[in-house]
């Protein structure tokens, strides 16, 4: 099946090895990742949620967190980092962009996710957008969907 705007030929394969569903794919994505952005990251005020104990745990295990929330606009600080409203407004590299947003909320979000050039992008777990992560993979970034980062990042992640 061809998808629109498709060519064909050899290099039009390449882009679904960007697609990230091994261990070993994970682990070799966890040793590049230094600094992640959540998209939909929640406040302290819903400590309670995925949203915002993910993010905190990954603190915690050393990775610096970039709250990019989609609500909450009188909130400056999450986890005592500066909140951004855009991924594209984040300064400097962006090594993986954590999605909190349901499935069908994914695709507005998409140029701003391009325009960031993260090296990976993680769905979270019942998060899955197939055509959002094929313009993922043939941008050249890794893509995970409906994963736990938090799980996978504690069965796999190496300790530094």
């Amino acid at each position: 099946m061809q998808v629109e705007g498709e060519t064909g030929g050899a290099n039009e394969t390449g882009w679904r090895e960007n697609l990230i569903t091994t261990d070993d794919g994970l682990r070799e994505l966890f040793a590049e990742t230094r600094r992640v952005a959540v998209l939909g990251i929640k406040t302290e005020r819903q400590a309670y949620q995925p949203a915002f104990y993910v993010p905190q745990y990954l603190a915690s295990a050393g990775l610096e967190v970039v709250p990019v929330p989609v609500y909450y606009p009188e909130v400056t600080e999450i986890l005592g980092r500066k909140v951004f409203r855009r991924l594209a407004d984040v300064p400097g590299p962006i090594d993986m962009v954590n999605v909190f947003r349901r499935s069908e909320d994914i695709p507005p979000h998409v140029e701003d996710i391009l325009a960031a050039k993260p090296k990976s992008v993680w769905f979270q777990s019942g998060i899955r957008n197939d055509r959002a992560a094929e313009a993922f993979a043939r941008a050249g970034i890794k893509v995970v969907q409906d994963l736990c980062l938090m799980v996978e990042h504690r069965a796999l992640a190496r300790r530094r």
